[in-house]
């Protein structure tokens, strides 16, 4: 799990490249020092908080708003994560993970409307599925992509989501063998935890082969070393 600098949460997908999402992203694709990572604790506190300046930054170039899909991006560190046994997250690569329960986490305001949280915050949620979260999104005039977008909450109910400064921030499922897997990026909706509005993610088996393509055309840049 990683806190960027910008407001947004992103996951570690190797040691040295994030996943978030494009709309955390305001600079175009290309190098760039600006963005800072900070992974390797839950208390954003914590002295042992590894903190690395980005390199470059990779925004899905199909993007052009987060009710239209595409929503993800890449940030490339200027050196690798050096943490015991660093974790990273493996990314969904068909849609087999999208139904069940879910974790999300991150260092979102825990109420709309709230603050960003100094501790790392998780819940989980259930998956809506598209015909009731797109036929709810559609009603109140927004835009809602099937193939692109996996919602979950309590819907009916509300109560838990995610919120803001969660965005490009991990939705994960265990899998059978007890390992968790990415399936979703903190996107959008519709304030934070409305019964009527769950929480609605980049589905990631959608766009996993561009994702792999840019995450290997990442690995093959150069970085520069700029930790602080």
């Amino acid at each position: 799990m990683v806190k960027l600098s910008i407001g947004c949460g992103g996951s570690l997908v190797t040691d040295q490249i994030v996943l978030t999402a494009a709309h955390c992203i305001t600079t175009p694709t290309g190098p760039s020092s600006s963005i800072t990572a900070t992974t390797g604790v839950v208390d954003l506190a914590d002295a042992a908080a590894v903190k690395i300046r980005s390199s470059y930054v990779y925004r899905s170039p199909d993007y052009v708003n987060y009710d239209k899909g595409s929503d993800w991006a890449l940030i490339k560190l200027a050196e690798p994560v050096q943490l015991p046994d660093t974790p990273t997250l493996s990314i969904a690569r068909t849609a087999e993970h999208n139904k069940g329960a879910f974790t999300i986490l991150g260092w979102g305001a825990d109420h709309e409307g709230g603050y960003q949280q100094r501790w790392l915050l998780k819940a989980t949620v259930p998956d809506v599925d598209d015909a009731t979260c797109g036929t709810a999104y559609r009603d109140s005039g927004a835009n809602f992509v099937d193939e692109a977008m996996l919602c979950a909450g309590l819907f009916g109910t509300g109560g838990v989501d995610t919120c803001q400064g969660d965005s490009g921030g991990p939705m994960v499922r265990q899998t059978a063998t007890d390992a968790f897997v990415q399936v979703g990026i903190v996107s959008w909706g519709h304030g934070c935890a409305q019964a009527q509005y769950p929480g609605v993610y980049t589905e990631v088996s959608t766009y996993a082969s561009k994702i792999n393509k840019a995450l290997a055309d990442l690995a093959a840049l150069p970085a520069v070393p700029d930790r602080t």
